[in-house]
This record gives structure tokens, sequence and C-alpha cells, in this order.
């Protein structure tokens, strides 16, 4: 069978479908794509259903070839530097794999998350009908841990793709990092007006300690009203706990099931992924937005994927340096005689 191999690995490399559901009630939470949005946009270059499996890179990079026959790639990994062969391609493309090809995928100046989708199905058992990765419960993806090295990913229903890379254009995902919109609560009631306003205002540095599980900010802490311990309840992607030391913690895709301390705000669906895309060190705030405009946001990201996603042919349409070096521009070497 036609596979993906995997050359090399960086941590944080993992399988990622639309996520694990049903299961909260268990202590299993979803995992899915930590950027929803990116995924789906991937699967849908790829021809797929917009939750089908695919590859979550981190900025560890990773390095793929082909096995047994070509494979149609979709990737989407803005901000990272792409490489087929050596010659660099732009971030968002869609290729075809060839046996005897490298594809290699690296951290850039931008962005955390990318993700890569075949065209066709990973065919990778699921755990609790899902293939999506949680790696501290070791459910999921390929016995429930990150890619590495070695690794074969079998490709069934596979489909190749155009001969030549097309850059894909996704506008919807150029989006600004520095102002993450939020629902207060549930435990808001637990923070005087002035300390919710000052979470509001910020500005907030996101910690280079997180991961999958968790985004952790620095600046003024938070003081709270009522104490920094509630009943433990159920937790969603995107709840902002606010522990003893008035520090945010913003849950992620591997986030616990639930939780003890007062959440003073939730970050709207849209807005996951381009938390997600923060890097360490950089600043962000947050604004208040109501249910509606919550729900009104999520349905204009849902509208962009009914389209397919427009692509034009990577043939010298980028003048850019790094664009120019990986180009064999000369096709032979002269002395300059007849």
């Amino acid at each position: 069978m036609t596979a993906l191999v995997v050359e090399a690995a960086g941590p944080g490399i993992t399988l990622q479908d639309g996520g694990r559901h049903g299961y909260l009630r268990y202590g299993i939470t979803a995992a899915g794509p930590m950027d929803p949005l990116m995924h789906a946009t991937a699967n849908r270059a790829a021809g797929n259903p917009l939750d089908a499996t695919a590859i979550e890179i981190s900025t560890g990079g990773v390095t793929l070839s082909a096995d047994g026959g070509a494979i149609g790639i979709a990737l989407v990994v803005p901000g990272f530097r792409v490489a087929l062969d050596g010659a660099a391609l732009p971030g968002c493309v869609v290729l075809t794999l060839e046996p005897g090809r490298t594809l290699v995928v690296r951290a850039g100046d931008a962005g955390c998350w990318g993700y890569l989708a075949v065209c066709g199905r990973i065919a990778v058992a699921p755990v609790l009908g899902s293939n999506a990765t949680h790696t501290r419960s070791g459910l999921g993806g390929l016995d429930g841990r990150g890619l590495a090295a070695g690794d074969r990913l079998p490709v069934d229903e596979g489909r190749s793709g155009d001969v030549s890379p097309h850059r894909l254009t996704a506008p919807w995902l150029d989006r600004d990092p520095r102002v993450i919109r939020v629902v207060l609560g549930p435990q808001d009631d637990y923070f005087a007006p002035d300390q919710i306003a000052a979470f509001l205002s910020g500005p907030w540095t996101v910690s280079p300690r997180g991961d999958r599980m968790a985004c952790f900010l620095d600046g003024t802490p938070l003081t709270h009203a009522k104490g920094h311990d509630i009943v433990s309840d159920g937790v969603a992607m995107g709840a902002i706990q606010v522990p003893g030391n008035g520090l945010p913690i913003v849950l992620m895709a591997d986030r616990q099931s639930t939780g003890g301390y007062p959440k003073v705000a939730t970050v709207i669906g849209p807005d996951l992924g381009r938390l997600a895309q923060v890097r360490g060190g950089a600043r962000i705030a947050f604004r208040q937005v109501t249910v509606d405009e919550a729900v009104a946001a999520r349905r204009a990201e849902r509208a962009v994927l009914r389209e397919p996603v427009a692509r034009e042919p990577v043939v010298r349409a980028d003048f850019a340096s790094d664009f120019l070096l990986g180009l064999n521009l000369v096709g032979g070497v002269t002395d300059g005689r007849a």
C-alpha cells in the first residue's frame, strides 16, 4: 500500500482529526487540532471531509517521503519554511509527493502549528471513533504517541494531485493574533469589576511554557474576590482559568476534563487557532464579545470553507530571495565557447 514515510520528526508532530467527542463525562477530552480552521483548510484543499485525519506539524519540523506510489498533499503551514528536494515552496501549497523525493517542513519566522492533509485517507485504526492523538493519555494516532523517524502512514483511497506545485490562496488564515475575543464567564463573578477590566485591558505575554494542554500568560496578576477554588466542573477548549497566583491559563486541545479554578472567560471558537499560533514572548489582549457575536463569527468561519480553496501554479510567481534561491535557474555549465 502507498504510504507516507517519516524520515525525521521533531517533538509535537501528531495525527489529529476533528477530535474525540462524546467522552468528556468519562474524563476523556477531545484532543484534535490546535488550530481547527487551519486543519479544516488543509483538508478542504485536499478534497477531504473537514474533520479528516491530518498531520499536525509543530515548530519541531518534519521530513517526509512517499513509498509505493505518488501521494497528493495539501500543506498549510504559513510562516514555516518548506522545501521539496531542496527547492523552496510556499507555506500553503498543494503538490504531488513522488517516491524518491523528500519534503521538508521547518519552523520559520511565524506560527506554531501547521497541517498536512493527504488526498485520500491516512489509514490508521481509530480509538473511540477518532484518530486524534492525546499523548498524555496515550490515545489515538500511532499508539497514542507523536510521530517519529521510521513511522509509516498507510494512505488509502489516495489521489495524485497536480504534477507541479500550486500555491493555495486562503486569506482567512491571515489573522491578527494581538487581540483574542472572549465571552466572559462562567465564573466571572469571582472577580471584581476592576479585575475584569484589568483582564480585558492587559496586555498579557504568552509564556514559552505552553503546549497542547495550555497557554500560560504572564502579566500583572489578577485578584480573586471569592477565593481561587471552586467545585470542579467541566472545561471546554479555550476556558481561561485563574489559579491562586492570579495569572490566567488558557486551556487548549489536550486540556483536562475538569478544573477547580474559577474561569474568568472563554476564548471563542474562531479565535482558538489564532491564539495557538502565538509564539512565546508575544503580547496579546482580550476583547469581550457577546454570545451572539461569537456565533456569528463561527458561522462566518465555516462559510469560507464551503467553496474550493483557490490555487495558482508556483511558476516564478514569487520573486522573494528565498524562492529564487530554491530554484534551479541554470540548466547547465559552459565556458562560453561554441
